[in-house]
């Protein structure tokens, strides 16, 4: 009886040891599920987690022109995105932080060209702040296709590829979009437009009758582009308030460059890399628009190649 009693409290001890290392270990785990959503402390996963529940906001626009958020349809819609974009853990967090690198010079490119701030949001939902190249062979930060690229006055060759520029490539997005605004007097429809072309834009419009994007009835990509921008704008704005608390030093800071201009043919960039003291792939992140290992430049032309600090 003695040895049962004696094996009974050895196994209640067993027990109660393997509840406080799997107490631990629980805790530990919520730690380090923190660190990698970029979040501080356990306070802050908690908001992170009881972030399911989001409202929105009691008014919303887009450029200034008010999103009417009092359609059932309309809410419903924007109401997917914010939680499809809040909950798409990896790649939101990923566009937190690569858009402190970017959207400063992006914004203040618009502003130049007199294009409203919230188009600088439509980067981050066509390409996460990448120079991705689509299935359809959109390219670079603006996805735009060789030919429209072109008509926008990007340089398209074999050794360069302007597309891949994200501020030029930004000049020629903020030519569209003034060209489609002229066309519609709305930045709404014309930022709908950057998605569907405006000779489609123009074609649903006139055989709907309709002159109000959140009337249309457009193609799932377009139907949603507006409100994944808007999506955009609101996480991007207030990160904290969609449960992503991530620290200031995670995220990616704009790159320090300084500019070389060039007006002679480089017949090796890897060599001239070297020769600047900088390695090809630093030569190539810093200017993703040469596009080969070689710069064949005309007399009279030149470039501008960026360095960096």
């Amino acid at each position: 009886m003695l040895k049962q009693l004696k094996t009974i409290s050895i196994l209640i001890i067993l027990l109660l040891g393997i509840s406080a290392i799997g107490s631990w270990y629980s805790q530990k785990g919520e730690e380090v599920q923190g660190q990698l959503l970029g979040v501080s402390t356990l306070a802050d996963t908690a908001t992170f987690e009881n972030a399911r529940f989001i409202s929105l906001p009691a008014k919303l626009d887009f450029a200034g022109e008010a999103m009417p958020l009092s359609n059932p349809d309309v809410r419903e819609r924007m109401d997917r995105e914010i939680h499809i974009n809040t909950y798409w853990h990896t790649n939101t967090i990923l566009m937190i932080k690569k858009a402190n690198r970017w959207l400063p010079a992006i914004s203040a490119e618009l502003t130049k060209a007199g294009i409203p701030d919230d188009f600088k949001y439509l980067v981050a939902i066509e390409t996460n702040f990448k120079n991705d190249t689509s299935p359809r062979n959109a390219v670079g930060f603006w996805q735009f296709l060789k030919a429209s690229g072109k008509e926008q006055g990007l340089e398209i060759t074999a050794e360069v590829d302007e597309r891949y520029d994200p501020i030029k490539s930004t000049q020629a997005a903020a030519k569209y979009l003034k060209n489609a605004y002229n066309k519609f007097g709305s930045w709404t429809l014309a930022a709908a437009s950057y998605n569907r072309g405006v000779a489609g834009m123009k074609k649903a419009m006139e055989h709907q009758k309709e002159l109000n994007y959140y009337s249309l009835l457009l193609n799932e990509e377009t139907s949603r582009y507006v409100f994944r921008i808007v999506a955009a704008k609101l996480i991007l704005e207030s990160p904290a308030d969609y449960g992503f608390g991530i620290n200031e030093n995670e995220l990616y800071q704009p790159y320090e460059t300084y500019d070389i201009e060039v007006t002679k043919s480089i017949p090796s960039l890897v060599d001239w890399a070297q020769q600047n003291s900088i390695s090809y792939r630093q030569l190539k992140r810093h200017n993703p628009w040469l596009r080969t290992d070689k710069l064949a430049i005309a007399s009279g032309k030149k470039y501008i190649i960026k360095l960096p600090k």
